[in-house]
């Protein structure tokens, strides 16, 4: 299991334990995590998982595709550390990994 940090808008963390393999937004799902409502089941059509990172976790994920930046285009409060949680995988290297979730996911 990869230990990550979900941090919502008012700075209150939750951490919790994420199977290697499973999405960021699964990851928040499975655990109850509130903010991450990933509508489109994880098919990066609705940008409703959109997280960001601080700069040096941001350095360290896999390149945004065309398709999640497309989709971040319609995320509420984007930033340049913003990804869709749906497009990132968990795995060992992302052990301590911070999640900052929006106030809202929806206009």
């Amino acid at each position: 299991m990869t230990r990550i940090s979900y941090v919502d808008a008012a700075g209150d963390a939750r951490e919790v334990d994420v199977r290697p393999g499973l999405s960021i937004a699964d990851g928040a799902l499975f655990n109850g995590v509130k903010g991450i409502e990933a509508d489109c089941g994880g098919c990066c059509a609705c940008a409703t998982c959109h997280v960001w990172f601080d700069p040096e976790w941001y350095r360290r994920l896999p390149p945004v595709e065309e398709l999640e930046e497309l989709m971040l285009d319609h995320a509420v409060d984007r930033r340049e550390t913003s990804r869709l949680s749906c497009q990132l995988r968990v795995d060992d290297a992302l052990e301590g990994l911070v999640v900052h979730v929006p106030q809202r996911q929806y206009l």
